[in-house]
């Protein structure tokens, strides 16, 4: 029978590392900070955040209209 091949060339050496991500030391700081964001977020954009779902529009005005405007069902 074949012997199965490797894909990998273990022989060859890794030329270059793009990024380097390192973990976060809390991680649950990183959940109140992902609040604080959003909520800071609220406060720069007032406009109303939308329940979850799908919402459809036939014009991407039509969509802008029903996000400024307060109570309205599409």
């Amino acid at each position: 029978m074949n012997e199965p091949r490797t894909v990998i060339n273990l022989e060859e050496t890794i030329g270059k590392q793009v990024g380097r991500r390192k973990p976060p030391t809390d991680p649950l700081r990183v959940a109140d900070s992902t609040i604080q964001r959003a909520n800071e977020f609220q406060r720069a954009f007032p406009c109303r955040m939308p329940k979850r779902g799908v919402y459809r529009f036939h014009t991407h005005e039509e969509a802008d209209l029903w996000m400024r405007t307060p109570n309205t069902i599409p």
